[in-house]
């Protein structure tokens, strides 16, 4: 039986599901998306994800779609999908929509494309062993704040990590380690957690929030400060931050361990914490 999605208004098998090939997500990569995570049924975050859709499409001018009215599709998904009570993953995407190909936007406006799916939540690495990553140059654009479609970069270097058999790129940008391909990047130096400013280039992580927010409730040292990809080398402990990969440590960079080589005892606390939240 094929899942059922939700486009433009409707619910209806995957197998069916039509999007124009004049649609400006793909003539352009023209729209925004987001991923939600459910725990055991209950979206966790769901409005801090919907908020950060509601910038992008006003960053965009796209009109048409309230993202808030999105969290009654999700819920509705789960039912349909039977993940009821189960944990899942909601993937929501809105275009510009359809209109002859031309570089400016339609005049007058047209209905933004608006998309949803969910799947099963699928873990390919283990916390408890952390995971090796590599580095590669940051050639996104300079609006990495926005949850943009147009993912291109960020797919040839997660295709560079894939072929070296580890789980993520960390971007580098002007020396300065940025973020991953689908991650927040979080260092520990002499017990403190650190984190890129928030920027332009980096994307507001809603987990990468919700471990700063972490950090501050349990009394966690910590800040947010450029690290250098030079200090990589020095760092007591790595650690990757997102709503696929929760928190997960990283025990060696460009093959060169990171520490003693196993997760640390920061990233460790910080899961258990994140976990506990998100129960």
């Amino acid at each position: 039986m094929s899942a059922i999605v939700y486009l433009n208004g409707t619910y209806l098998p995957k197998d069916e599901a039509w999007i124009s090939p004049e649609d400006r997500g793909f003539l352009f990569s023209d729209g925004i998306y987001e991923v939600a995570r459910a725990y055991g049924g209950t979206f966790f975050a769901l409005d801090a994800h919907l908020e950060r859709m509601e910038r992008g499409l006003s960053a965009l001018s796209i009109e048409g779609v309230a993202a808030s009215d999105m969290a009654e599709v999700c819920h509705e998904l789960l039912v349909r999908n039977g993940f009821a009570g189960k944990d899942a993953m909601v993937y929501l995407q809105v275009t510009r929509g359809v209109a002859p190909r031309t570089h400016f936007f339609p005049d007058p406006c047209v209905p933004p494309t608006v998309f949803a799916m969910v799947g099963s939540v699928k873990a390919r690495w283990d916390p408890r062993h952390g995971v090796a990553v590599i580095t590669a140059p940051d050639q996104r654009w300079a609006r990495c704040d926005l949850k943009s479609i147009s993912l291109l970069p960020n797919c040839l270097a997660a295709q560079a990590a894939r072929e070296k058999n580890v789980a993520e790129a960390l971007l580098v940008r002007d020396g300065v380690v940025m973020e991953g391909t689908h991650t927040s990047f979080f260092g520990v130096f002499g017990g403190e957690v650190r984190t890129a400013p928030a920027s332009n280039y980096i994307l507001p992580s809603i987990t990468r929030q919700v471990v700063l927010d972490l950090c501050v409730e349990h009394g966690i040292s910590h800040r947010t400060d450029p690290i250098f990809v030079q200090d990589l080398a020095r760092a007591d402990e790595l650690f990757l931050a997102g709503t696929t990969m929760e928190v997960m440590p990283i025990v060696q960079v460009d093959g060169r361990p990171v520490g003693n080589g196993t997760p640390g005892p920061t990233a460790q606390r910080l899961l258990h914490l994140f976990r506990a939240l998100a129960a």
